[in-house]
């Protein structure tokens, strides 16, 4: 980390501390970046897995039909915090317990944040379970078919196409292209408002169990006469999401075809855009729709082909998915569970009275310099403070030692930070924090006491973003 601050630098605090108001553009090549963090795959027990979902309880539901479907998906939470989908397959559903694992290690080997990432599974008695991460916005059908407050936008829409295509060529690179059953259903929204592919789509429903629930009506016609799922027949359905996209509603693809054919593909058009689109775009996009509901497999795109297309109708790629949906934006780092030490606990629950009780037990750190007769007494001075809870002779004793300038303390602007903070100056603690990160850039307190800081100054993502470098930190001292 070097002496990096955090995110932060000296004049940032500055200005006043006024957070950047620039936002990173949400449109990439759908490859991982490096903020992602996923959890590995993990193979949970029974007990953690009612644990999580309160006993499979009906209210936890989150699929479509309810109990009533064959295959029950359920919101849980795990004991770190991280919300979950969990899928509970039918108990005639794989017999062959290891064919499952299998399967389920297969797919849960994928990462990637144009998918809902398969992190786990337990498979236990006559249970198979299948858990994902949690996508906080619902579906594609219900912003789509079932819309309350505005219809989805049509940059939206197109983005859409794209990142459901770019989750396609992802998983066809790693050899996992056969998708069961894609369908608005199957598209989710994370709690950035961005698309993302379901996972459990990746893995049929049974060992023997059919590919494709939908109406006949929308299903490829090679599987009709054979039964089988191929790469050609996923371009079939995504050619299906195509036009749910253009239209705002689940047109057969029959029925769109002889409306292409004739020429009226504004007749395919979502009236509630109110002519809000390109007729370019439109057509580029029935074209493209039309080519993957080819009767003939071969004659479709392969999912590379359509990225490059999609890629070039993209508009307002500076906008943030969740600003184009209209959603309340909640930062992903606030949802990710930090495996925190005590110290960071307490930072991140702003309960000085701890992190005084942590930092007076601790001791001190990396003192540099030498120190004379009068700066060692401005420093006992104020540890005497510090330690009777009297924080403003104790700012007073400290900012002596450090206008002495002979001896450098890390823990001095740590303790001095947190006076700060109890004496309600949050700026001038923060301003601590930070010169203690850079005097012992290794020292994850520094880090943590910045989260506080930036907590009680109502900065809650930079917060969690600089507690998150506090943790890592931590973790990667503990290594060595």
């Amino acid at each position: 980390m070097g002496a990096r601050c955090s995110r932060f630098s000296f004049c940032w605090f500055h200005s006043h501390l006024k957070p950047s108001d620039l936002e990173s553009s949400e449109l990439d090549n759908g490859s991982k970046s490096d903020k992602s963090i996923w959890p590995t795959f993990t193979e949970y027990s029974l007990d953690q897995m009612k644990a999580a979902t309160s006993g499979f309880a009906s209210d936890n539901i989150v699929s479509e039909h309810g109990e009533k479907a064959p295959n029950v998906v359920y919101k849980g939470k795990l004991d770190n915090g991280l919300l979950i989908a969990v899928k509970r397959f039918n108990k005639l559903a794989w017999p062959d317990n290891r064919q499952f694992l299998e399967e389920a290690r297969s797919v849960g080997s994928l990462r990637s944040e144009r998918l809902a990432n398969l992190i786990g599974c337990c498979c236990e008695g006559e249970e198979r379970l299948l858990v994902a991460e949690f996508m906080a916005h619902e579906t594609l059908a219900k912003h789509l078919f079932h819309w309350e407050s505005q219809p989805m936008r049509w940059a939206m829409r197109l983005r859409v196409a794209l990142y459901l295509a770019q989750a396609l060529d992802y998983c066809s690179g790693k050899g996992r292209a056969l998708y069961h059953d894609l369908n608005a259903y199957r598209v989710l929204f994370d709690q950035d408002g961005n698309p993302r592919l379901s996972c459990f789509g990746l893995m049929k429903n049974s060992r023997d169990g059919k590919s494709y629930s939908t109406n006949l009506a929308f299903t490829p016609p090679e599987y009709l006469r054979t039964g089988r799922v191929t790469q050609e027949s996923v371009i079939y359905s995504f050619g299906t999401l195509l036009l749910d996209l253009l239209s705002g509603k689940h047109i057969p693809p029959s029925h769109a075809l002889d409306l292409i054919r004739g020429r009226n593909f504004l007749m395919l058009m979502d009236s509630a855009l109110e002519g809000n689109f390109s007729n370019d775009d439109g057509t580029e996009l029935v074209r493209l729709a039309s080519r993957c509901l080819q009767y003939e497999a071969r004659e479709r795109p392969n999912a590379k082909s359509l990225v490059t297309a999609l890629m070039s109708l993209q508009k307002e790629t500076e906008v943030a998915s969740h600003v184009l949906m209209g959603i309340a934006h909640e930062s992903a780092s606030s949802t990710q569970p930090l495996a925190l030490t005590p110290f960071g606990e307490a930072c991140l629950r702003k309960d000085l009275t701890a992190i005084h009780e942590i930092l007076e037990k601790n001791g001190y750190k990396d003192d540099v310099g030498i120190a004379n007769e009068e700066t060692l007494n401005s420093k006992k001075s104020g540890d005497s403070a510090f330690r009777a809870k009297d924080f403003t002779t104790a700012i007073d004793s400290y900012t002596q030692f450090i206008d002495g300038g002979t001896m450098v303390s890390p823990t001095v602007y740590a303790r001095r930070c947190l006076s700060y903070l109890i004496s309600e100056m949050a700026q001038e603690a923060l301003g601590d924090a930070m010169q203690a990160q850079v005097v012992s850039p290794e020292w994850p307190t520094a880090l943590y006491l910045q989260a506080a800081c930036l907590f009680i100054l109502g900065m809650d993502n930079d917060a969690q973003e600089t507690l998150k470098d506090g943790t890592n930190l931590e973790a990667k001292k503990n290594k060595t």
